[in-house]
């Protein structure tokens, strides 16, 4: 299923939604500037540079590329539970180390995007479902929730991923947390939804909690399986934005869907 747009105008302009996805495309075009001045490992090396490594986390240690052992235009190879040949650990030393090269990727990583879908994906997610939750919570609340959400999505891929190598970037965990959110502060609001019936596309008019509902249980089933896609992320960033919504939204009488 695919969201084309919601049915809920907000009262207010999203200037943070429009600034995030502003700043996520800003990094991507930074992003393939590099890869198309030095290089694909070049690339590869700013990613592992900000992207969130949950076996960096999880030992106190920089995961570094060792740029000559890079097939020239490959990727560097991407392993769970090994380091691989590729890559070298180096041990990170004292509290500024640890905010450099550890938590500091935890908000940077929620800017960088592995390619033009993934970055598109994102940011129609959250042009559908970051206007009216940051109406509800004003501009500043919704930023500190947003990025909020994003560090817990990462942590809990971490804590579930703690031996993969693999960076992982994109602010999909912080969009899930916007739309934990939207299900508890609208959950009554229609989505046009793009669904798929066999052998063409129609589309439908869902409500809020059906679709949002269906999304979260395809996260949970789908991080069974693993894979490349960081579902516990996702899984991290909805449970997030559910709980946090009585702290950040404001609270104050705008009809029926609001908390």
């Amino acid at each position: 299923m695919l969201p084309i747009r919601d049915i809920n105008p907000a009262s207010t302009a999203p200037a943070v939604t429009v600034a995030i996805a502003g700043a996520c495309a800003a990094v991507f075009l930074y992003q393939a500037a590099v890869g198309l001045a030095r290089g694909p490992a070049a690339e590869q090396a700013f990613v592992y540079r900000h992207g969130v490594i949950p076996y960096a986390v999880a030992r106190g240690v920089r995961v570094v590329p060792v740029i000559p052992a890079v097939t020239a235009g490959g990727p560097f190879p991407l392993r769970d539970r090994a380091v691989p040949a590729a890559l070298r650990a180096v041990p990170v030393r004292g509290p500024a180390g640890a905010l450099r090269w550890l938590y500091l990727p935890l908000l940077a990583s929620m800017f960088l995007h592995g390619g033009v879908f993934h970055l598109g994906l994102n940011m129609l997610f959250l042009w559908i479902f970051g206007n009216n939750v940051e109406d509800a919570m004003g501009h500043a609340r919704f930023l500190l929730f947003y990025l909020v959400c994003g560090v817990a999505a990462s942590a809990l891929h971490v804590a579930a991923n703690p031996d993969s190598a693999m960076p992982t970037v994109g602010a999909s965990g912080a969009i899930a947390g916007v739309m934990g959110a939207y299900i508890v502060l609208f959950p009554h609001a229609r989505v046009l939804t793009l669904v798929p019936l066999f052998f063409y596309f129609t589309l439908v008019e869902l409500p809020a909690f059906v679709f949002l509902g269906l999304w979260f249980l395809m996260q949970l089933l789908m991080a069974r399986g693993g894979g490349n896609i960081a579902w516990y992320a996702h899984i991290g960033g909805f449970v997030a934005g559910l709980l946090l919504v009585p702290l950040f939204a404001r609270r104050r009488r705008r009809g029926p869907a609001w908390y």
